[in-house]
């Protein structure tokens, strides 16, 4: 029996808890003005048990993927699909008592991205789900054959060669391999790097040169796993380190480990190299302490510092490492005291110098200048929580923040969401629209804009 059973849980409750079913609606109402620029769609993913489901963690449901469609300045649909995976459609068992473990058995419940006009919903532990523009399931992807791992939720596009940057990390070894997918989709290339044992990795960074690993002490449980529940424990003695590693092929897998002050990362902003050859890491850095009361509140074994938690809440701070590959020199220094989840920025971007980060508070959506310190914010109001923001660059940019954020944000009373468009320059609020259903506070999403060679798609 779970340990779970009887007691409550936060991730089945409140903002949180799951729809019970798919809808369509048309013609949304939209407050304010929606810039023309925004044609395209904007798709978002997270948990949601089928109904009468119980799950024992939030990680845990199947995912469900929302979709608005823009275009004209119109706001044409909403529409929500489970994503169709085979451990949907088959009850298919997690992790089996000899550990074999299929890669379409997952619930593809965290992430929707777009590559070489393909939409794929991702999950860390299985295989991409590809998705039609309409949320329908086309079904897993291994790209030919050529995947054998998993891939993360969050890979990394290289806006300079367009190539998609990713990895995979396993229960049995290998317990990590990095990948990279060509622009045209086909996947050529897979390293496999050493580490001592499987971890939840969740997330990684890239630079020019460089890929940055998030190597860190939830390691795979062999015993959890056996019970059904989500198989990962907090195991101190394994420590706590970033890896810097060649992108270029040639050099093989060598990392330059450093060891880091005890912490954990689900999600980083970006990195970058400086002008001395160093590797700048931005992410949200969780303590110990703040991550124990977050995995109790999901529904982790209660760990060694975990304090009650009344709601899910984000408590990790954004921080920056600076790591020096000659030297092997690490810095640490904390950027701001709030407490954030879900940091985004312009993804032309990703791997090179920025100056602006995004993130999601417990009410506000929150912008950082990493160049001057300072930070802004905007509270949509009471009750209400916004969920990661995706920044969406207007066309001729010239400044890094010339652009919009897309937000859905929920009342916590559970009477409705709306997508929310802020100006990312001043965080001004541009237009909302009002979704036809609350929508659960769930994980990532993207915004997909129309070809350019399509505008009547």
């Amino acid at each position: 029996m779970s340990e779970q059973t009887g007691a409550r849980r936060a991730w089945l409750e409140g903002p949180l808890a799951p729809v019970p079913d798919e809808m369509d609606a048309v013609d949304l109402p939209v407050t304010g003005t929606l810039p023309d620029e925004l044609t395209g769609r904007y798709f978002r993913n997270g948990p949601n048990p089928a109904p009468g489901e119980v799950t024992d963690h939030w990680f845990s449901g199947h995912g469900m993927v929302h979709g608005i469609r823009l275009r004209n300045g119109r706001a044409e649909w909403y529409r929500n699909r489970w994503v169709r995976t085979a451990k949907l459609t088959d009850d298919a068992v997690f992790v089996r008592p000899d550990l074999t473990f299929d890669r379409t058995a997952v619930s593809a419940n965290t992430h929707v991205v777009p590559h070489n006009d393909r939409i794929y919903a991702l999950v860390e532990v299985g295989f991409p789900y590809e998705l039609t523009p309409e949320l329908d399931t086309v079904g897993p992807c291994d790209f030919g054959g050529r995947l054998t791992t998993a891939m993360t939720a969050h890979p990394k596009e290289d806006p300079r060669t367009g190539d998609l940057l990713f990895f995979g990390y396993g229960f049995l070894p290998p317990y990590l391999t990095y990948h990279r997918l060509s622009a045209d989709g086909e996947l050529v290339e897979s390293r496999e790097v050493e580490v001592p044992r499987s971890t939840m990795m969740h997330d990684f960074a890239i630079t020019e040169n460089h890929v940055v690993w998030l190597d860190l002490p939830m390691v795979f449980d062999v015993g959890l796993a056996l019970q059904g529940r989500m198989p990962y424990s907090w195991d101190d003695g394994y420590g706590y380190r970033l890896g810097v590693m060649p992108r270029d092929p040639s050099a093989g897998t060598t990392v330059t480990w450093f060891d880091i002050d005890p912490c954990f990362i689900f999600h980083v902003g970006n990195a970058h190299e400086d002008a001395e050859g160093r590797v700048v890491l931005d992410a949200a850095r969780y303590s110990p302490r703040d991550f124990a009361r977050l995995w109790s509140a999901i529904g982790g074994l209660p760990m060694a510092e975990a304090v009650t938690a009344a709601a899910v809440t984000g408590d990790a701070r954004m921080h920056r490492w600076t790591l020096d590959p000659a030297t092997g020199k690490c810095v640490e220094e904390p950027l701001d005291d709030r407490g954030v989840e879900f940091p985004t920025h312009d993804e032309a971007r990703t791997g090179l110098e920025h100056r602006y980060l995004y993130a999601a508070s417990r009410d506000s959506i929150v912008k950082y200048d990493v160049r001057t310190g300072s930070t802004t914010a905007h509270t949509p109001g009471p009750g209400l929580v916004p969920g990661e923001a995706a920044f969406v660059p207007a066309s001729g940019a010239r400044n890094e923040d010339e652009g919009w954020l897309l937000s859905i944000v929920s009342d916590v009373a559970g009477t409705g969401s709306e997508l929310l468009v802020l100006d990312a320059s001043d965080l001004s609020p541009t237009a909302s629209v009002r979704l036809p259903r609350r929508v659960p506070a769930g994980f990532h999403g993207s915004w997909i804009p129309d070809p350019a060679d399509t505008p009547g798609a």
